[in-house]
């Protein structure tokens, strides 16, 4: 890692903190210090929105198929790179390799599919009904943003916000979380291999946040928020943003269920189980939370998660076999110990896991609970972590009523082999995203979001440019 660059990036070039200030990114696996980087201030953020804003009004008028292409190179060396970017992201976030690997694959496609759609934005034109003009539409980047993205997909969450801000015209100031500063940094480092100019993309790495974020979130220079975290944060900077009507996208929390009808697959849905609970050590915002089992299998599906569950290797993501890394910190894993304590006090069973190993990291091991309580803090808490909670239901209508009382919803799981079913339930969850028959949802092609307290507005398809995007309308007088 010491080719990994460790200062701000502001501008095009890098640099310190101007009050000289660092911070520790440790290893979660070990809780050993790895690399210290730059901890921004206010006098930085100004710094970094003062080269955003410069770079705007030339940025936007650059050729799409130029902003396309340096989306096209910088996916190119993301894959180039990969073994290099898994081993940086196991290290200062845990996962292990297998699965840092795939992440790389999926955070440049982002910017694959981006370079595709900057030279998709189109307008529109016509007759208005009064015959009296013609209206011409065309669309144009909304301006700078700032972009704030999350510990637990540290280098996709990047991607994913960069690439349609990128192809749309937008100039931005990246704010990661600062668990996991080195990805960003690399990927900036990349981005400015491949191209981009100076000012389009400014890295901002802080542990004060609201020192750096508010400020720029109510000086009215800033004109797009992109958030993906916790729900509760997410309100705050929803506030912050209300002063200068600043627009506003958010990927918040979830509670997804996890429904399997008495006549589903017990393969496919215990292959979904592992899916949508154990991807990135349950540490994501689309991991099944809740586990709706009908009555009639739900002891058989329970033992088998356990059986699967039970046969993961838990260990640092940087050994050969481990398939379960460390949580993202201590407080992490303390908040996963005290929802299971509190579940097994209120009558849960533990079929496997259950207790944190001793030791150095922040380990803790994949678990199956049954017989959950409905009125478990686990039940309307995200676990974030590797905790499978299965609660049991008789009838349709009963489950779809539980799996919707939450105030989130990002996505939902449903297993049937039922087609009338599987649309009819599918259709009455509320949630952004539905994967029936399937524990996987994520794909930089379609469109992720949920409803309710889950977030607003859409992170990749077809319409995760848009956010990035304005209208301006044209009337012109018929002659």
């Amino acid at each position: 890692m010491t080719d990994t660059p460790t200062q701000l990036f502001i501008g095009g070039s890098w640099l310190d903190a101007a009050d000289g200030a660092t911070m520790p990114v440790d290893d979660p696996a070990t809780g050993e210090i790895i690399a210290r980087v730059a901890d921004a201030g206010a006098k930085d953020a100004r710094l970094a929105e003062d080269a955003a804003v410069q770079a705007q009004e030339e940025w936007a008028r650059t050729a799409p198929r130029a902003r396309s292409e340096i989306l096209r190179r910088a996916y190119e060396i993301i894959l180039e790179r990969t073994d290099e970017l898994a081993h940086l992201m196991t290290a200062e976030m845990g996962k292990p390799l297998t699965e840092a690997r795939g992440e790389v694959a999926y955070a440049a496609e982002f910017f694959r599919w981006f370079s595709e759609e900057a030279v998709r934005i189109d307008g529109g034109g016509g007759i208005l009904p009064d015959g009296r003009n013609r209206m011409l539409l065309s669309r144009r980047p909304v301006g700078p943003c700032l972009l704030i993205t999350p510990w637990n997909f540290p280098l996709a969450m990047g991607t994913r916000k960069i690439g349609p801000a990128i192809a749309a015209g937008c100039t931005m100031i990246l704010k990661p979380a600062p668990q996991t500063p080195l990805s960003s940094l690399a990927l900036a480092a990349i981005l400015k291999e491949a191209g981009l100019p100076d000012g389009v993309l400014n890295v901002v790495t802080t542990s004060r946040a609201g020192e750096v974020c508010e400020p720029l979130l109510r000086g009215g220079r800033i004109r797009k928020l992109s958030f993906t975290g916790s729900t509760n944060v997410g309100r705050l900077l929803l506030a912050q943003s209300a002063e200068a009507v600043v627009r506003t996208s958010m990927e918040l929390g979830g509670n997804a269920p996890f429904v399997v009808f008495e006549d589903a697959d017990l393969d496919k849905a215990v292959d979904g189980a592992m899916l949508a609970k154990m991807r990135n050590m349950g540490e994501a915002c689309t991991a099944a939370n809740r586990f709706f089992v009908h009555h009639s299998v739900a002891e058989e599906f329970g033992r088998r998660l356990a059986e699967r569950m039970g046969a993961l290797v838990v260990g640092p993501g940087t050994q050969d076999g481990v398939d379960v890394g460390p949580l993202i910190d201590r407080t992490g894993r303390a908040k996963v110990e005290e929802l299971v304590a509190d579940a097994v006090e209120r009558g849960a069973q533990v079929l496997v896991g259950g207790r944190a190993p001793e030791g150095p990291g922040c380990f803790y091991p994949p678990t199956v609970l049954t017989d959950v309580d409905s009125g478990s803090r686990l039940m309307d808490t995200e676990i974030f972590g590797p905790v499978a909670a299965i609660l049991t239901f008789d009838d349709e209508d009963e489950v779809i009523r539980r799996a919707n009382d939450t105030p989130w919803g990002l996505v939902g799981y449903v297993f049937t082999e039922g087609l009338d079913r599987a649309l009819r339930v599918s259709e009455r969850l509320e949630v952004g995203m539905v994967g029936l028959n399937t524990g996987l949802v994520s794909n930089p092609a379609a469109p992720f979001g949920g409803v309710k307290q889950s977030g607003l507005g859409r992170e990749g398809g077809r319409v995760g440019i848009d956010e990035f995007l304005e209208y301006q309308y044209l009337a012109v007088p018929v002659r």
